[in-house]
């Protein structure tokens, strides 16, 4: 059964590594203090040998003591407290006339037996050694589940079930309708398991939840655990990896071991992919501690009996790179992807994040999902979170649309920055964005203007956003076309109305050129090189795998797509600067337009490059 935590104002148990670790330390004070003990005896002055034997020759010795390597003489009454005492080491040949000189003189000599060592001293260097290797393994273990001490090192750092404070149910989860039908199965598998074995039927080992960053991939996973109520074992990838080899192999087994225990039951590991790479692809050889965590992972998914109702969940947004053992039938056999959302799926996201929010009305909210393409639901998390913070700073009690539409710009665009710009550098920004807003006003198929501006934000110094009209799953070619074409306006109008261009393309032509290498090389949109993949190589996950590979094709073909590429990158810029030339008047009007408000919104870019069409919007 899960572990519950203690009741409030409980004192809580005493843990087995603190008592090692003071017995220890009590060890160590030991050791030391019998070192300083060692001598106590009254301070003697140590002085050179031949200084000692003029003491004897001319100073009253009265008593003498011979130890193995040493000799001290008291001038006085021994134990007076006018006496003097005077040690020199003694050297082994000239010993016999010094103690004749001491017997002809009548001092009493006394011979101390050589002093043995305590057994604390030779303990002392192990109990050390011994002590920080228990400290280095409560200082890794400690507070991630389970007692300190030598025996939690194979223990699995990961988070016990206790009562859950919250519960995390499918309502809480947005924007992924298909998915939870999918795993919904499951908790009817977990909540009655023998209904499932009266007619033979097992459930899947293994669930892997896959998709980009941010989609909700752990939350669906506590929302499963939520549905059926069940314990729910959370831990990542990267908590079985530790620097003595086996650790990991030790705490996948005592992971699962406790997981079987508690059945019904959930194990969910996050990011599996930093464990689960494809083994044998490194430089450095395939035994290491992360295979071996990986084959254990293995066995122990193989090792589930008929009637053990636990289910493993992992999430990754690299499936590609796993190893094929983990994907086969009977471990992780079942694959549930978790898209971005749509329009609808973002304003459903909003609405949850935003109960607990203190907004104005609905401050908009539709219009915030609607210009937020390819956010994931962390994003939009994101999103309403600055937009309290926005409010929190003007001193409001409400989160009102401005707020939303200025934490969107804030998390689209980055930060306004404060920077001293020349006049020539602000027109020859005014020029650029000009460039770009204008072709995609007026190139078909071009995605719809959303904002131009050109005060710095962020790592640019301006910017021209644009919001897609409808949810795109594949792209066409006139599109991808329009896409280039926007992307080079912006230096065309450089240099067709400036006479030069800047480095302010940079990210405009990188841009241009992946997406003309893809249209070309992964697309087979080229009509003389046709449909072929003739894609790089950097893309593989592993250097040695990559290391590996050979070209696959030949060089004539690389220079061809170049050829190909160059070519259509050449006639986007040449339409932009046909399609720039062809309303040079509205353009100036834009550019005149920017440079005195700085920013436009899709309006007023209008009434600049067709007012009429303007005119005929605002007209009732």
């Amino acid at each position: 059964m899960p572990e519950t935590p203690p009741p409030p104002g409980s004192t809580p148990p005493e843990k087995p590594g603190s008592w090692v670790m003071l017995v220890l330390w009590l060890a160590v004070l030991l050791s030391l203090l019998s070192i300083f003990l060692a001598d106590t005896g009254p301070s003697t002055e140590t002085v050179s040998y031949s200084a000692m034997k003029e003491i004897i020759r001319e100073r009253d010795v009265s008593a003498a003591v011979i130890a193995e390597h040493e000799i001290t003489v008291t001038i006085g009454t021994p134990g007076a407290a006018d006496s003097v005492a005077y040690r020199a080491v003694l050297p082994v040949q000239d010993g016999e006339s010094l103690l004749a000189t001491l017997e002809n003189r009548g001092v009493e000599i006394t011979a101390r037996a050589p002093e043995g060592v305590s057994i604390l001293t030779y303990l002392l260097p192990w109990l050390l050694i011994f002590g920080a290797i228990i400290w280095l393994n409560s200082r890794m273990t400690g507070g991630l589940g389970g007692a300190r001490g030598p025996g939690n090192l194979f223990s699995g750092r990961f988070s016990k079930p206790t009562e859950r404070r919250q519960r995390v149910t499918f309502d809480d989860v947005a924007g992924q309708d298909e998915v939870k039908r999918e795993v919904s199965e499951l908790v009817d598998f977990l909540r009655e398991p023998d209904r499932f074995h009266r007619v033979g039927a097992e459930a899947p080992h293994g669930v892997l939840l896959m998709g980009p960053p941010g989609t909700g991939k752990t939350l669906l996973a506590k929302a499963l655990a939520g549905e059926a109520d069940v314990p729910f074992f959370s831990t990542s990838g990267s908590e079985f990896i530790e620097v003595f080899v086996g650790v990991g192999a030790g705490r996948v087994r005592k992971l699962f071991e406790a997981a079987r225990k508690a059945a019904p039951a959930i194990i969910f590991i996050d990011e599996l992919d930093s464990i689960g790479r494809t083994r044998g692809t490194g430089l450095g050889g395939g035994h290491d501690e992360r295979e071996q965590t990986l084959n254990q992972i293995l066995a122990e998914l193989d090792g589930f009996g008929e009637r053990e109702a636990v289910v493993v969940l992992a999430a990754t947004n690299r499936p590609d790179v796993l190893d094929p053992a983990l994907l086969r039938p009977g471990r992780f056999d079942r694959h549930v992807t978790l898209n971005l959302p749509d329009r609808e799926a973002r304003r459903e996201i909003l609405g949850i994040h935003a109960r607990k929010l203190p907004l104005a009305g609905d401050a908009g909210l539709d219009a915030i999902a609607a210009g937020t393409p390819g956010f994931s639901g962390a994003d939009l998390k994101n999103l309403l979170n600055e937009a309290a913070i926005s409010a929190a700073r003007r001193g409001g009690a409400q989160i009102t649309g401005a707020d939303l539409q200025d934490a969107r710009d804030k998390v689209m665009m980055g930060t306004v920055r404060t920077l001293a710009i020349q006049p020539e550098e602000h027109h020859r920004l005014a020029v650029h964005e000009a460039g770009h807003a204008a072709v995609a006003y007026y190139t078909p198929g071009a995605d719809t203007l959303y904002k131009v501006t050109i005060i710095p934000r962020g790592r640019s110094l301006g910017g021209t956003h644009m919001l897609s009209e409808e949810e795109r799953h594949t792209l066409p070619e006139d599109y991808l076309r329009a896409q280039i074409v926007t992307l080079l306006a912006g230096r065309a109008a450089e240099k067709q109305l400036i006479g030069t261009v800047s480095s302010g393309a940079d990210d405009d032509i990188k841009r241009a050129t992946q997406l003309a290498r893809s249209m070309v090389g992964r697309w087979g949109m080229d009509p003389e090189i046709g449909p072929i993949d003739l894609r790089q190589n950097e893309d593989h996950p592993f250097l040695g795998r990559s290391m590996a590979m050979p070209r696959i094709h030949a060089e004539q073909t690389a220079a061809q797509v170049d050829r190909a590429v160059m070519s259509l990158l050449s006639a986007a810029e040449e339409e932009a600067t046909a399609t720039l030339a062809a309303h040079a008047d509205e353009v100036a009007s834009l550019i005149a337009a920017l440079e005195e408000k700085e920013v436009l919104d899709f309006e007023e870019i209008r009434r600049c490059l067709d007012p009429e069409s303007a005119t005929a919007a605002a007209a009732p």
